[in-house]
């Protein structure tokens, strides 16, 4: 199964350069996504955009195959890239700065979503770990029973790429998916984390 990284965002709030390529504990966001989709078996492919020249160049330094999508937006570049390389199949789906996510939660989020013979999968967490580590959570629903926040992880049908799917919600209790980096403040709180818990 192909999994994209979604990594054509600009990183304004953060505003320590290139988003994928801030470190954490040394080592850029982007590499901890890849090494999880890579671990769990997966082809990789990294949608850049132009705000990130050096991302792209990271890619390919790094042997990663990347695609050179408008920088229209998330979605709009993610419909591109899907259509235009021909992906007809289900897909992953990945921000680049969730460098929490394991190859583990990759494997139950497949096979959930398989078991359940819907066309998509959305991942969330529980708000209160973003409550917990300071870490901003926009947008929440109720999932299971449960007050959760979207991790930035998803399964999508290549065949329907431009229509409506319907989804399984997946809750996963990982602290670790709530660190979605975005500002300086997350950033500090991820590090301080990550120091604790192996990823």
């Amino acid at each position: 199964m192909l999994a994209l990284i979604m990594a054509g965002g600009l990183g304004t709030r953060m505003n320590l350069g290139e988003k994928p390529l801030v470190t954490v504990l040394g080592r850029p966001m982007i590499s901890y996504v890849i090494s999880a989709f890579m671990d769990a078996g997966y082809e990789i492919l990294v949608v850049v955009s132009q705000n990130v020249p050096m991302t792209r160049n990271w890619c390919r330094a790094n042997n990663i195959d990347f695609y050179q999508s408008k920088g229209n937006g998330y979605i709009e570049d993610l419909v591109d890239c899907i259509t235009e390389i021909g992906v007809t199949t289900p897909f992953f789906t990945c921000v680049a700065d969730v460098p929490g996510i394991r190859s583990v939660d990759i494997e139950r989020i497949r096979d959930l979503y398989e078991k359940s013979d819907l066309p998509a999968c959305s991942v969330w967490v529980p708000k209160i770990y973003f409550s917990e580590n300071n870490c901003k959570c926009s947008y929440y629903e109720t999932v299971d029973g449960v007050v959760c926040c979207p991790a930035g992880v998803n399964v999508l049908d290549g065949k329907n790429i431009a229509g409506e799917q319907e989804e399984l919600k997946v809750l996963l209790d990982e602290p670790a998916l709530a660190f979605n980096v975005n500002t300086r403040e997350e950033l500090l709180q991820a590090e301080n984390y990550f120091k604790k818990v192996t990823i």
